[in-house]
């Protein structure tokens, strides 16, 4: 029997989650929090987070197989490198996550999907940490 195009089989977790309106919309409602963060908040010296929004939306989407204009704006993603300049220490991990939880919450995704996401979101920000302070 053949599956027939279109199936959850063949669809990109992009796809599954709901495509680009998921990713802006988490990528909207981290940036609410971000916005009200006293720690993380620094980390953003533009004083509109709507260009930081809009490159997490764009990462976020590509990463997880939508289009390719995060790479075609600004190369390859090199996460660690353009974080570098900051000191991402346990506090503001805990911080992100935090924002990133309640971002993911909202997005109310089937739970495999959820937990898909949330796995990856909690590696990433494991992955940003450099400093022990």
């Amino acid at each position: 029997m053949e599956i027939p195009r279109g199936t959850l089989e063949t669809q990109t977790f992009y796809e599954q989650a709901g495509g680009e309106e998921t990713f802006r919309r988490l990528a909207r409602r981290f940036y609410e929090g971000v916005a009200e963060d006293p720690l993380l908040r620094p980390m953003y010296p533009e004083e509109d987070l709507g260009p930081a929004e809009e490159r997490l939306a764009l990462f976020l989407m590509q990463y997880w197989g939508g289009p390719r204009t995060y790479s075609e704006q600004r190369g390859h993603p090199r996460l660690r490198m353009r974080h570098a300049p900051f000191t991402v220490n346990r506090a503001a991990h805990d911080a992100w996550l935090r924002h990133m939880r309640d971002a993911v919450d909202s997005l109310e995704l089937p739970a495999p999907l959820e937990k898909k996401l949330w796995d990856y979101l909690v590696y990433a920000a494991g992955s940003m940490v450099n400093s022990a302070d």
